[in-house]
């Protein structure tokens, strides 16, 4: 870890209004400057490793917004995962870290076929029945929150189903590589096929490879260093076997861990690589005006929620709010902390539960105050999050990926 990191934090509190767990707790422990310091203190040999300054820090959910508010650079939350990666490179992965992050996340036929249990239970109406009987209130709660996370699935995973090509419509302008996220593909096919669609129609050729693998964003948060490396070098060979103008994904998290592989390696075909990585956002609004002239009314109104992931830490804002009014008759409505986290991270929402929940909560009163009946984001583990929380207290608020969005406006 970089010392000159720990020292530059000048605890002048400019990250405290904007952490999420600060707000919630209002305890120095909880907060970026407090983290900052307790990791200082381990560094330096004047704190012990005990499990409770590891809770202390294992409460950040690393959204970043510390990142974009300090004044001299200092990424709490960047900090806190690297601390966690040093410590896991010395311990080693435990057998169910190992399971999952080493045999089944990067191997994609793997990873389908784990969902195959899930798409039964669904379909078989099991899950129905198990609901209605509150059946899970008899197992261990994390089991219970992942169920209750879990939206209707795909009849099969969009890898399964996707042409690895797809042809431009109309005259071709270039080529795009589109990287397929885990999740995405999973869960939110619809999303990423409307995504191909509007590249397809911009006149891109969408070239989606089936051996690409996870992004490596879950062996980062699980502090597996070595597990990144391995996704990131076989994303680099596979994409970089196709003349490229962009890479590009609806993913905000998969987008941030892929910009950030040149972050992990000095490599040069990491930097030629994440140079590359762009949020659909981006290369949607290159084409605004042909946008505008596709798109039809939609007379709905309309609130933004940002992932951290796209905002913070991609730095990405106006792009997707432009091209939300690009879209005639829609009635934008600006949401209150607009980019303050919803409290999903990952698999906070199933380690952190309580916080997680107060964090949403905060999100979801916002989304009330707005009026909106539409709400647009752009990452899957905010989708989740925000779709269990919609469902419980706004059920007629509709959760649309900002591809599914601006593709309803084409086909009306």
């Amino acid at each position: 870890m970089d010392y000159v990191k720990l020292i530059n934090c000048m605890r002048c509190g400019m990250c405290l209004p904007v952490c999420p767990t600060y707000k919630e707790t209002f305890f120095e422990t909880a907060s970026p400057r407090g983290r900052v310091a307790l990791v200082k203190k381990v560094h330096e040999g004047e704190l012990d490793q005990s499990e409770r300054m590891l809770e202390y820090l294992s409460l950040c959910l690393d959204c970043q917004a510390c990142a974009s508010a300090c004044p001299c650079g200092v990424n709490a939350g960047e900090l806190v995962a690297e601390f966690t990666c040093e410590r896991k490179s010395e311990s080693g992965l435990g057998f169910m870290e190992n399971l999952i992050l080493r045999k089944l996340v990067p191997h994609p036929d793997r990873l389908e076929t784990s969902m195959t249990p899930m798409r039964l239970y669904q379909n078989s109406g099991l899950q129905k029945l198990v609901r209605t009987l509150g059946i899970l209130k008899i197992f261990p709660k994390p089991l219970g929150r992942m169920e209750g996370l879990l939206p209707p699935l795909p009849a099969k995973p969009l890898r399964q189903e996707i042409e690895e090509v797809t042809s431009a419509v109309g005259a071709e302008r270039g080529t795009v590589g589109f990287f397929l996220g885990c999740v995405m593909s999973l869960i939110f096919s619809d999303a990423s096929r409307a995504t191909i669609k509007l590249l397809s129609k911009l006149g891109y050729r969408v070239i989606t490879p089936r051996n690409q693998v996870c992004c490596g964003a879950p062996n980062m948060l699980g502090g597996d260093l070595e597990g990144l490396n391995e996704a990131s070098r076989t994303n680099i060979d596979i994409f970089a076997g196709y003349q490229l103008d962009f890479i590009v994904t609806d993913c905000g998290g998969c987008g941030a861990e892929l910009k950030n592989y040149a972050h992990h390696s000095t490599d040069e075909s990491a930097a030629a690589f994440s140079a590359k990585v762009r949020d659909i956002s981006q290369v949607l609004a290159l084409h605004s005006d042909e946008l505008r002239a596709v798109l039809k009314p939609l007379n709905r109104k309309v609130t933004y929620h940002d992932p951290c992931h796209i905002a913070h830490c991609q730095g990405i804002r106006k792009e997707p709010r432009n091209l939300l009014t690009l879209v005639p008759g829609l009635q934008y409505r600006e949401l209150e902390s607009a980019d303050a986290c919803c409290g999903s991270a990952g698999t906070y929402n199933i380690c952190k539960p309580e916080m997680s929940d107060r964090i949403l909560q905060r999100k979801l009163d916002t989304v009330r105050a707005s009026g909106a009946e539409i709400l647009v984001t752009s990452n899957p583990g905010c989708l989740l999050q925000l779709k269990k929380g919609l469902a419980n207290q706004l059920p007629e608020v509709t959760l649309m990926h900002l591809t599914e969005l601006l593709t309803l406006s084409m086909s009306q």
